[in-house]
């Protein structure tokens, strides 16, 4: 937890302050109790209704005293937890936004959310903890020992009697405790994969008649969660009886052993009441230690989860370049790739050359290696062997964020965000003009429905886009990357929910205005590739057949296999 504490370097006066003013409000609290004791010694015996007055006004002076640090002290630890926690979470973002693709493979979605929501929450609620009590409250135990020690000293070897007593059952209690609270917390990162499973994967689950079971799994891990933290809370609620049993029983030994000494004159009443708040003081202030020992404990697991994501090696790269030059040749020499912790090469042997202005279309079965092309030419995976060759330097000189401000691309899922459509469609391009916006839905053969929307750009997107059918979708998906053209456009299977009608037009409007961008085209329907340069059949990550669409109906039997499947094997007419 302390290897955070940098990131709270902006709140510097109120970690000084916060605890400050707790400490004058300990003070304080230590104080009421000599004059409570002075009030029923000598004002009241003595029937002194102006020494009354006197005392019961500096109590409560002292009281307002307290309240006032106790106010600045929460309000100190509210500005300095809501604020690490706020900067905490905004180095988490931008440090996953960061993050490579090998490294956001081997970190769990969900896993990330909880750390950016429950583990910061719970560092957060620590910080504000050591604020208000870490001083306070060992300073309550050591000073209410001392204050005992100055009314009775014999009376003083019972609370040091009590402390280890106490203590000892605080240890106690939170080892046990401790696996069910981590259990706890495992069940929970549990809970959660399942709310968001169930959630983004309900119309497959009930296409499939499987609701039942699913309930069953929810209700199976919620039920283990709730016994965890019933046995957790079981065993933790004995401390209330355990410090009700040790309070009492230092009071009575109190009251017996002060019997002796006021029949002897050795101590009065109101001493006897000082000492009986410093002993419920001191067993009050071990509760809250109890009570940090297992906030800090869970805010530790926390913090080593946080630091795992935030310690993770950023792209460093050695003699970066920058890329001024138009992107003229894109070269794959030899190259090959292999995911982490892997055996086997998911691309091996790629050789070919795009040219400025051509387009490349990319076909082959499911899982042969089409998709992973992308993040290799963005830098997002580095090669495993071989290189990517800009304009004959290589890809690795270059930054995946310099790569990708040359390269445009449309991903096979089609995501839209919660917000307006002129938000979504300026996001690749936050200064474009309304002009600008309408040249892409125009291109993206948006135009026709976004104008009979109520607000047109402005119209609200709901969350995912889902207020817009799967080919809209698409098509704004499509337009987003069009706002602001960039020399390269990669479109990852992003045709496949539209019409053919709809393909060609989309199609010839991207011929005909970004004649000069270079694209690459991922696609198993071959009409939507067909009328490219080149085109390449991948099959387990080699190229198993490069030429035109005319070309590879004479020369590969798995493409004349596919073109006839789809009723293209006498040649295609762009026209139709």
């Amino acid at each position: 937890m302390w290897s955070l504490l940098p990131y709270a370097k902006k709140y510097q006066k109120e970690l000084i302050l916060g605890p400050l003013f707790k400490l004058f409000e300990a003070i304080l609290e230590l104080i009421l109790p000599l004059y409570m004791a002075q009030l029923l010694d000598q004002a009241i015996s003595e029937k002194n209704s102006q020494l009354v007055w006197l005392l019961a006004g500096k109590m409560l002076l002292i009281s307002c005293l307290g309240l006032f640090f106790v106010i600045l002290c929460q309000y100190y630890a509210s500005i300095a937890s809501q604020g690490f926690g706020t900067e905490l979470r905004n180095q988490l973002t931008r440090k996953i936004n960061r993050l490579s693709y090998a490294q956001l493979d081997q970190s769990n979605e969900n896993s990330l959310i909880t750390r950016i929501t429950n583990d910061t929450n719970q560092l957060q609620l620590a910080l504000a903890m050591l604020i208000r009590l870490v001083i306070r409250a060992p300073f309550l135990c050591i000073g209410s020992i001392i204050m005992a020690y100055r009314i009775e000293p014999k009376v003083t070897l019972l609370f040091i009697a009590v402390l280890p007593i106490f203590i000892a059952a605080i240890y106690m209690i939170s080892k046990i405790t401790m696996p069910f609270f981590k259990k706890g917390q495992q069940l929970l990162d549990q809970l959660t994969h399942l709310v968001a499973e169930n959630l983004s994967g309900i119309r497959v689950i009930r296409a499939f008649s499987k609701t039942p079971q699913q309930i069953t799994r929810f209700d199976e891990t919620s039920d283990d969660l709730a016994n965890t933290s019933i046995k957790a809370a079981n065993i933790a609620a004995i401390l209330g009886p355990v410090t009700t049993f040790v309070i009492n029983g230092a009071i009575l030994f109190i009251l017996y052993f002060s019997s002796f000494s006021i029949n002897a004159g050795t101590l009065k009443q109101g001493e006897v009441i000082a000492l009986i708040n410093y002993m419920t003081q001191m067993l009050m202030a071990l509760i809250v230690i109890s009570n940090l020992v297992v906030i800090f404990s869970r805010a530790e697991v926390s913090a080593k989860r946080i630091s795992e994501i935030l310690d993770l090696p950023e792209e460093t790269i050695a003699d970066e370049k920058r890329m001024t030059q138009k992107i003229e040749t894109i070269r794959f020499d030899n190259v090959a790739f292999q995911y982490p912790n892997t055996k086997k090469k998911t691309l091996a042997h790629l050789n070919f050359t795009i040219q400025e202005g051509e387009w490349l279309g990319i076909t082959g079965p499911t899982g042969s290696g089409k998709s992973t092309l992308i993040p290799l030419l963005t830098n997002l995976y580095p090669v495993s062997d071989g290189q990517i060759l800009f304009n004959n330097e290589s890809s690795a000189y270059y930054s995946s964020h310099e790569l990708l401000s040359k390269i445009a691309i449309v991903p096979q899922k089609n995501i839209l965000f919660s917000g307006t459509l002129r938000e979504n469609l300026q996001m690749m391009a936050p200064d474009a003009s309304d002009e600008e916006i309408w040249n892409a839905l125009d291109i993206a053969q948006c135009r026709s429905f976004v104008e009979e929307l109520p607000d047109q750009l402005d119209a609200l997107v709901q969350a995912s886009g889902k207020n817009f059918s799967g080919g809209q979708r698409q098509r704004l998906t499509i337009a987003r990357a069009l706002v602001q053209p960039k020399e390269i456009i990669i479109f990852d299977d992003s045709f496949s929910a539209l019409d053919y009608q709809t393909d060609f037009n989309l199609r010839q409007a991207l011929r005909n205005k970004l004649q000069q961008a270079t694209i690459i085209m991922i696609s198993q329907r071959l009409s939507t590739i067909a009328e490219a340069e080149q085109i390449l059949v991948l099959e387990q990550g080699k190229i198993l057949a490069h030429g035109t669409h005319q070309t590879l109906l004479k020369e590969s039997a798995f493409y004349l296999e596919l073109a006839k499947m789809q009723g293209l094997e006498g040649g295609f007419d762009y026209e139709k």
